[in-house]
């Protein structure tokens, strides 16, 4: 009896516990919202300690303000009902204004921001936020459609922010992914900290705009920001040559993995920065990069780089030529950094006094490089020097070859290399103690971004889907296209096929014949490139002479509206000809806006064009933009081309971008670029390219080839080139196009 009261006496009790606990929170229980309406009504009457809850569900076009003044022990909290269920798509943004706020997993996606920003840490320029934290947040491919409209998806203002596990993957429209304004007093100092956010993909943009973390401008670049970025992932950020671009003083970015990101970790404006402990894994991917110098006062240590392939800007460490009393935007001298213990396994090239010229005259100067491992495949001297270096002293480095660039501060010889536990590679004879410590961690992927979104990508692949035959015959191409998805492949049988429709192309794509099928059109153009889409073609055989009478005809043209997706052309064992119905029929054509990540033309033939084989000259405002990253020519036959083969323009001295290549081996050119319309007068016309390859072709009786350069210091071979009845390779440098 006595133990049954007991009972009842404990069970009353724990009710009276509740009772006064759900007192004591009454009125804090999340506010939950369905609507925007609700939502605008909610966030007014916010305090210390609320909860507003977003239900689960799609928020159109949903413009958020969240504004509060919270408390270091009772935060106001703007949470997902449940974490990634909560989409806002169409036009949607968030402003964030106040202090002590935190945002909780919302998914930004099938849209674009209405404003500037997607999330931005300020509602105005008077009200920015302080102490808030934005957390298990994504944006992915949240993108406006024209690529060439600048906006950024993450801006920090005021202070004492953080933006951590956040999931940041597939911006494609010009303007830095995310940023650290200093643009007032109130957001200078201001002790960020940006951690542990994975940063996905971003695919070269061609053109300037493209970074992925900027901290500050140059405007206020001589101002210390004082932000960390610490344990993020930044995960083939390939948006152009500055990953990273900082532009302030006083931050720290440590402990960092890079991995296949072509650029670098730019130091391009500000004083007193430290760079320490990051992971640089380029797994020998062309232009990967580790960390470029500029200014004063730097400490770079205890990095790890390994099978790195960029060079210059690019290379696994660079230090630059300054500008002789600089303005604050351009470039400023080196001074002070100290380079320590870093470790640059199989690294291609550390380059030093880079771009000088007669404008970046001022060499490095009291730079010390130290206690450095340094090993190349096949012991290549892997420094390159631009201008004299005395101001880099070099002192207890170890490397496995000997340089004649920097012939002293270094202990050459055999070096052998064992993984450790933490998968990186460390000299098996632990008497060298060079290079970078044995105890780096080497963030794990999984332990950044928001733990319930995936990290998949959507990259362009072909033949990854179904066969889908197709049989000769009117419009039967198109027919089965409009059932093709993406990785699909169209098996032509053989016989002749005939197009009354254009081939829309709005997926990768592919075309096979096994024999050669016979495809006729009568319209303006046989395919057209859509954004997302992509096409293969191979083993196919089009005649243009059933083609509408009308001037700008192609086998190919790309939307007007140009792409935001690159796109990519491969076309192999094919031929085009009788493309002569009217004036400048060519075979491809960009738009204005358009970007392909390679075009890749093998073993092919085209014979009769009015036009051009490759129009990729529609970018002419010289800032920099170009129309294809790679375009590559191996064994093909153009004959009677009375445009150019190909024509790629890049204007301007912008330097942040990689491209154009431009690869041009085993052709056969006859009587190509000496139509009445060709302005250039060349079979080939290539201006602005960094890479270009011109090797083991045939010219006969054509205009010649004209290779412009115009920024940088591009690569540029010919080689065993058979030219007859031509004349000789015009190549030019640095010389503006008027």
């Amino acid at each position: 009896m006595q133990s049954k009261r007991s009972s009842h006496l404990i069970l009353c009790l724990l009710a009276l516990v509740l009772c006064f606990q759900n007192c004591a929170f009454a009125g804090k229980q999340p506010i939950l919202v369905t609507t925007l309406a609700e939502y605008n009504q909610a966030v007014k009457t916010l305090q210390p300690g609320d909860t507003l809850m977003l239900a689960n569900g799609v928020w159109q076009d949903a413009e958020l303000v969240f504004k509060g003044e919270g408390t270091a022990e009772k935060h106001i909290v703007l949470i997902a009902e449940t974490p990634g269920q909560v989409f806002l798509e169409g036009k949607s943004n968030l402003r964030i204004g106040g202090s002590h706020l935190i945002v909780k997993g919302l998914v930004f996606r099938n849209g674009w921001t209405p404003s500037s920003e997607v999330i931005s840490f300020s509602i105005d320029s008077k009200t920015l936020a302080f102490n808030s934290r934005v957390t298990e947040c994504v944006i992915d491919n949240y993108n406006n459609p024209d690529r060439n409209s600048q906006d950024s998806w993450v801006m920090m203002f005021g202070k004492n922010n953080r933006f951590d596990h956040n999931h940041i993957e597939g911006k494609r429209n010009t303007g830095v992914t995310m940023a650290v304004r200093l643009n007032s007093e109130s957001s200078q100092d201001n002790h960020h900290r940006i951690d542990h956010n994975y940063f996905g993909p971003r695919p070269v943009l061609g053109s300037n705009g493209g970074e992925t973390l900027r901290v500050g401008t140059s405007t206020y670049s001589l101002t210390d920001s004082n932000t960390l970025i610490e344990n993020n992932y930044f995960e083939k950020c390939n948006g152009e040559t500055e990953i990273i671009s900082i532009k302030s003083g006083g931050n720290i970015i440590r402990g960092n993995v890079f991995l296949e990101s072509k650029g670098s970790l730019t130091l391009r404006h500000g004083n007193g920065n430290t760079v320490e402990r990051n992971i640089f894994l380029g797994n020998g991917k062309s232009e990967t990069g580790g960390i470029r110098i500029i200014n004063a006062d730097h400490i770079i240590r205890d990095n790890y780089m390994q099978d790195l392939r960029g060079k210059e800007f690019r290379a696994g460490i660079t230090v630059m030529n300054g500008v002789p009393n600089s303005t604050i935007n351009r470039y400023h001298q080196v001074k002070n950094a100290q380079i320590l213990n870093n470790s640059l396994i199989n690294i291609s090239k550390i380059e030093l006094a880079v771009g000088s010229d007669t404008e970046r005259s001022a060499v490095p100067e009291g730079n010390l490089f130290a206690n450095n491992l340094v090993t190349s495949e096949g012991g290549v001297d892997a420094f390159q020097a631009y201008d004299k270096i005395d101001g880099i002293a070099f002192k207890d480095n170890v490397s496995n070859f000997k340089s004649t660039v920097v012939p002293s501060g270094f202990s050459q010889q055999e070096i052998k290399l064992e993984k450790a536990e933490n998968g990186l590679y460390y000299p098996v004879d632990k008497t060298i103690k060079a290079g970078a410590p044995r105890d780096l961690k080497v963030l794990d992927i999984t332990e950044t971004g928001a733990s319930w979104y995936p990290k998949t990508h959507r990259e362009i692949t072909f033949d990854t889907g179904k066969t889908l035959p197709v049989t000769p015959g009117l419009n039967t191409i198109s027919d089965a296209l409009k059932l093709a998805k993406a990785g699909d492949i169209l098996q032509l049988a053989p016989g002749k096929y005939e197009q009354t429709k254009v081939l829309d192309i709005e997926v990768p794509v592919s075309i096979r014949s096994a024999q050669k099928s016979q495809i006729s059109f009568v319209g303006t153009h046989l395919f057209e490139i859509y954004d997302g889409g992509s096409l293969s073609l191979d083993g196919i055989q089009v005649d243009g002479s059933k083609a509408a009478d009308a001037a700008g005809n192609a086998i190919i043209k790309v939307n007007r509206a140009g792409t935001l997706h690159n796109y990519k052309l491969k076309v192999a064992n094919s031929s085009f000809s009788d493309l002569t119905v009217n004036h400048s029929f060519n075979f491809l054509e960009a738009s204005p806006g358009s970007f392909a990540d390679t075009i890749q033309i093998d073993n092919s033939e085209f014979s009769k064009l009015t036009g051009s084989v490759l129009l990729l000259h529609k970018e002419t405002d010289d800032l920099g933009k170009y129309n294809a990253e790679y375009v590559i020519l191996e064994q093909n036959s153009f004959e009677e081309i009375g445009g150019m083969v190909a024509d790629i323009y890049r204007g301007g001295t912008d330097e942040s971008t990689f491209g154009p290549y431009f690869i041009a081996e085993k052709n056969q050119v006859r009587d190509a670029g000496k139509g009445s319309r060709n302005k250039e007068g060349a079979s080939f016309s290539v201006t602005g390219a960094q890479w270009l390859v011109f090797e083991d072709n045939t010219l006969y009786s054509s205009a010649p080839v004209k290779v412009v350069d115009l920024v940088g210091t591009p690569y540029v071979h010919f080689s065993q080139n058979q030219l007859q009845d031509t004349s000789a390779i015009i190549h030019t440098k640095y010389q503006a196009k008027k």
